[in-house]
């Protein structure tokens, strides 16, 4: 199986990787760009093959699937964080839509066969009122950011592309996701990143938060690439599917797992610098659509995530006092 990740060096791309090497029977392909990062993926680069590239680039996308030839994609490269796509909706917009347009582009001029993945996001759904709880895959869509409304235009190029073209995709909404080595400006990992500098006298004892009340719907990062590969094994052509849990815990709840994990004495101040124009409340899901038609089920606990990533977080200070600026 000739397997192609894009966003490969990334946080959720570095684990689908491990996973599908893992399984074995795959030949994967990482697609990474020249100014990419590679603390993620350090310990494959001997293992999976590197490919050069940018998804906003047409002719860089219709040269490598021509070279690569996969028979499945991961398509996970996109500007992913919600605060930057208020200072650049431009750039969002540009990568995550033209970017999978390239990438549509390039296997259908190719004539491939190729089944796509397409990683949605939970932020689609947006707006959500008291009595839509839990989210199933007909519920409207409202986006209350540049990235969500990014993923909804990428998700409906699925459905678009699928009933055009043919196209095998087959679209899935990840609510949030987290684990060891996501990026420290997603909420959990940051929480966890300020305890550990707390506790090694890096940061004053002062934990700097934003909205507390907003709920999520929590998976670990190892249980979603499971879901992703599932989706690919077992999911309908054209289909849209939730990945979640379907349990929600508020911010704060989060922040008060973590903070009893920790010896540390802090105190938390709310900072106006992480609070967004606007903000989606809840985000708790139903995966009932996609358990059924895959077999998944998630299987980490939420308590064991959050202490991975303090404890990574924790080994990350010990090599290096400053491991991610971002």
């Amino acid at each position: 199986m000739r397997t192609l990740i894009t966003g490969f060096t990334g946080f959720v791309g570095s684990h689908l990787a491990d996973y599908l090497l893992a399984q074995g029977g795959n030949e994967v392909f990482g697609l990474y760009r020249w100014r990419s990062r590679f603390e993620n993926v350090s310990h494959l680069t001997d293992k999976v093959t590197m490919v050069e590239g940018d998804i906003a680039d047409a002719t860089a996308m219709n040269q490598i699937i021509q070279r690569v030839r996969p028979d499945r994609i991961y398509h996970l490269a996109a500007q992913s964080f919600v605060p930057t796509s208020w200072t650049s909706p431009n750039a969002t917009l540009d990568v995550n839509v033209q970017g999978q347009i390239n990438v549509f582009e390039a296997v259908r001029l190719a004539g491939l066969k190729t089944r796509i993945q397409i990683a949605g996001s939970s932020e689609e759904y947006g707006l959500v009122h008291p009595d839509e709880v839990p989210i199933r895959e007909d519920n409207p869509l409202r986006p209350l950011s540049p990235y969500a409304v990014s993923k909804v235009t990428q998700d409906m190029l699925g459905y678009q592309y699928h009933q055009s073209y043919g196209l095998d995709v087959v679209r899935t909404r990840g609510f949030n996701h987290t684990g060891p080595r996501r990026g420290s400006v997603f909420v959990c990992s940051n929480f966890a990143y300020q305890i550990a500098r707390i506790e090694r006298g890096l940061q004053a004892p002062m934990l700097r938060v934003g909205n507390l009340e907003a709920r999520r719907d929590f998976t670990d990062v190892r249980d979603m690439v499971r879901a992703y590969v599932a989706a690919l094994d077992s999911g309908k052509s054209g289909e849209v599917y939730n990945i979640c849990r379907g349990t929600s815990w508020s911010i704060q709840e989060v922040l008060d797992m973590l903070l009893a994990m920790s010896d540390a004495k802090v105190k938390v101040e709310k900072d106006p610098e992480r609070m967004r124009p606007s903000d989606v409340l809840i985000l708790e899901g139903s995966a009932d659509k996609f358990k059924a038609d895959t077999g998944w089920e998630p299987t980490i606990p939420f308590e064991t995530t959050l202490r991975e990533i303090l404890e990574y977080w924790r080994k990350a200070l010990d090599e290096n006092s400053n491991p991610d600026p971002r």
